[in-house]
């Protein structure tokens, strides 16, 4: 079902977790630090800074309390971490500086195992233990879908089954549930029944998207699903990302790309799109490759030339 376009949409800036989880080339603490005060200065309000994982599965983030004990004293910024389990959700609290637990669940038992040590249910289970336990920290919470739309492992996910899932951790209470194409197999029609009939399930809890670029219809798929109801997009500065578990799951959509087809369409971001652009140059010195963002490599809208400006 189409619903009317809204006049803004919630980004959430996953750089600092997604962005670089995936990366062979360890990034210092202090980079980290770098690109999330960067994130805050383009106007970033909901940053995902780090994820409470097993470092030898994840050495990228192997400094998650550092980079916790690094985060700027901010009122205005939601900092999310990311957790798999109860173990590293008690992390993530124990920082006093985490404000929002991000659980994972997954559309199916091959990839659940590969990406968790355990079966769709059995993450689903742990989902709803951790939007409890932040509830119990005086914490919010929200929870994503991985594979929501296809598995590397076992392909096509029935729609039910994703249905199902977000109906069960609905009744938990996170502050919303987040539809995720892990490996960018995603297409707008997909997208747009999908989101539509999630958002009718779990109702009035809002509906999250969170898409990878690998074969090229990331940006689609954001129009697709905001058309469909979701309200909140995840999105990568310079579109770095990727999972370790998941093979061929490359780049995030761009914050940038992002950013610009929202504004020129109408639709606020409150993202400013020339400091993205910057932080987009930055990063890439940082991680000594250009990055796979679009508006990063040709800039924004054009504007008039000095001679136009002049005869008009």
């Amino acid at each position: 079902m189409y619903t009317e376009m809204p006049e803004r949409i919630e980004m959430v800036e996953v750089s600092p977790r997604d962005g670089l989880q995936n990366e062979k080339r360890r990034i210092a603490t202090a980079d980290k630090l770098a690109l999330i005060e960067r994130a805050v200065a383009f106007g970033a309000r909901r940053i995902e800074a780090t994820s409470f994982v097993n470092p030898r599965a994840v050495p990228q983030m192997a400094d998650a309390e550092a980079v916790c004990e690094g985060l700027p004293e901010r009122e205005d910024v939601t900092w999310i971490g990311l957790v798999m389990n109860r173990r590293g959700a008690e992390r993530a609290l124990a920082t006093g500086r985490i404000d929002q637990l991000g659980a994972v669940s997954v559309a199916t038992d091959s990839f659940a195992m590969a990406n968790q040590g355990q079966t769709c249910d059995g993450s689903v289970e742990a989902a709803c233990e951790i939007v409890a336990l932040a509830a119990e920290n005086g914490r919010s919470a929200q929870a994503t879908i991985a594979a929501s739309f296809g598995c590397p492992f076992e392909g096509e996910v029935p729609e039910d089954r994703v249905i199902a899932m977000a109906s069960a951790i609905a009744a938990a209470g996170p502050v919303e549930i987040a539809l995720a194409d892990t490996i960018g197999v995603g297409n707008p029609a997909h997208v747009s029944r999908l989101v539509a009939r999630v958002a009718e399930a779990i109702a009035p809890i809002p509906v999250r998207v969170h898409f990878h670029n690998t074969r090229g219809t990331g940006l689609a798929n954001v129009w697709a699903a905001i058309g469909s109801g979701a309200r909140i997009v995840d999105a990568s500065v310079g579109g770095l990302g990727g999972c370790p578990f998941a093979p061929g799951a490359a780049g995030n959509i761009a914050t940038e790309d992002v950013a610009y087809m929202l504004e020129r369409a109408g639709i606020a971001t409150g993202l400013d799109l020339a400091a993205l652009i910057d932080t987009n140059h930055w990063l890439a010195k940082v991680m000594d490759k250009d990055l796979p963002s679009m508006v990063g490599k040709s800039g924004g809208f054009p504007a008039p030339r000095e001679e136009e400006r002049t005869t008009a």
